[in-house]
């Protein structure tokens, strides 16, 4: 994979939590009990989609942009995006989609859990 940094960058994010989701093949990586990320992975263990939600436009754009930018996979594919872990999505942009994916999953939790995911 190209992009080897992207679980310690998600796991030393405020209040973020990871399992693996084995009948999906999928890393999660969670914000109380909803994904924001995951690192979907084939039956050798070897990633085939980085999968993460961005507002509709926003997606839409960048998939126009870049081919290794794909609608998301088994997901809602006009707020999830998938990129092709071998592609040639810049890592800085990468990392941008992943901290947006991350600021809507976390605006959209009730102000309490925020408040409680901000305290771990």
């Amino acid at each position: 994979m190209k992009y080897p940094w992207i679980d310690a960058y998600l796991k030393q994010k405020q209040g973020v939590t990871s399992d693996f989701k084995a009948e999906w093949g999928w890393q999660r990586y969670l914000l109380g009990d909803k994904m924001f990320a995951a690192i979907c992975m084939n039956e050798a263990g070897q990633p085939y989609y980085i999968t993460l939600k961005l507002e509709p436009a926003e997606g839409e754009f960048l998939r126009g942009q870049y081919p290794d930018i794909l609608p998301g996979y088994y997901m809602n594919k006009l707020h999830w995006n998938s990129i092709r872990p071998d592609g040639e999505v810049p890592d800085a942009l990468v990392r941008t989609m992943l901290d947006k994916s991350y600021e809507l999953v976390f605006k959209s939790l009730p102000k309490k859990k925020q408040a409680e995911l901000l305290a771990k």
